[in-house]
């Protein structure tokens, strides 16, 4: 006889007095809960606004967890883990871009009726945002002035600051492995912005003229790229939806809005990775 039910099998566990269940592991309760609309009376729209940044921080602190990982990895010459670390990382780019298809679905109208209840909270705030711009090398000690009240996140950025970028520890693996990295970038003071240094282009040269000799670290070449523009990519929809959403008003945090997400996309991670595609061009004649 057919049934419109699943039996649940006998083996299921039913008793968590003692027993670990998916809600106590994941903590749901303190998760499902994190939401606090501040809109006066509550707009439907506002759990919306809230969910996507809220999940947009957890995948974030994914992202860092990663690229931690990635530069360890580097540091000890442990090349293929590192690697799957920036391909999973670009996984998580690619699901946070796509997020912002969501928060599009809130037109002017509707996200006027609570904006002003968000006060001076912005995403420009977010410090794990900042930590990821840092870790992969675009570091501002200025920025550090904006969390003065959260310890926590200082120290956050601090530790991102004074520490090597990937950018920085690839380089240092490459020199390991016998490639001609100039020594001022060996040797550069690592809480400053990284900035292009054409001597390292024939590197790179070097690297992709030979791809069969150099192949791993060709790959990771093509790794980075693909790390900054997806980077890119997220910077263009973010600008995208807050244009849609808002026009050309000022942000929450007191930015330009939309004028100053457009000056985040001249911003690099890895120019010289970059400028060996002009070479290769040409030098081929194409």
């Amino acid at each position: 006889m057919s049934s419109d039910h699943r039996p649940i099998e006998d083996s299921v566990v039913r008793d968590f007095k003692v027993n670990l269940s998916y809600g106590r592991y994941l903590h749901l309760d303190e998760l499902l809960n994190a939401q606090h609309p501040v809109s006066t009376p509550e707009h439907h729209d506002e759990l919306l606004f809230i969910l996507q940044h809220q999940t947009s921080e957890l995948w974030l602190k994914l992202v860092l967890h990663e690229l931690r990982e990635v530069t360890r990895r580097l540091a000890k010459d442990d090349l293929r883990p590192a690697l799957k670390g920036l391909a999973r990382v670009k996984h998580i780019q690619r699901t946070l871009t796509e997020q912002w298809s969501v928060l599009a679905t809130l037109t002017p109208s509707e996200y006027a009726e609570f904006r002003s209840f968000l006060g001076t909270s912005s995403g420009f705030q977010s410090y794990q945002y900042r930590a990821v711009e840092f870790i992969l090398g675009n570091k501002n000690e200025r920025m550090l002035s904006l969390f003065d009240d959260d310890e926590a996140a200082r120290d956050m950025l601090t530790e991102a600051l004074d520490a090597p970028s990937v950018y920085d520890e690839f380089l240092r693996y490459l020199h390991r492995h016998g490639h001609d990295v100039p020594v001022e970038l060996l040797q550069r003071d690592v809480r400053l912005p990284y900035r292009y240094n054409e001597d390292l282009v024939p590197v790179f040269v070097r690297i992709y003229s030979d791809t069969e000799a150099h192949w791993e670290a060709y790959e990771a070449c093509e790794e980075l790229v693909d790390i900054e523009e997806n980077f890119q990519l997220w910077r263009f929809r973010h600008l995208k939806t807050v244009e849609r959403t808002i026009g050309f008003k000022r942000g929450t945090g007191g930015s330009s809005g939309v004028d100053f997400l457009k000056a985040a996309l001249d911003l690099t991670f890895f120019p010289e990775l970059y400028a060996v595609r002009t070479e290769m061009g040409a030098r081929s004649g194409g």
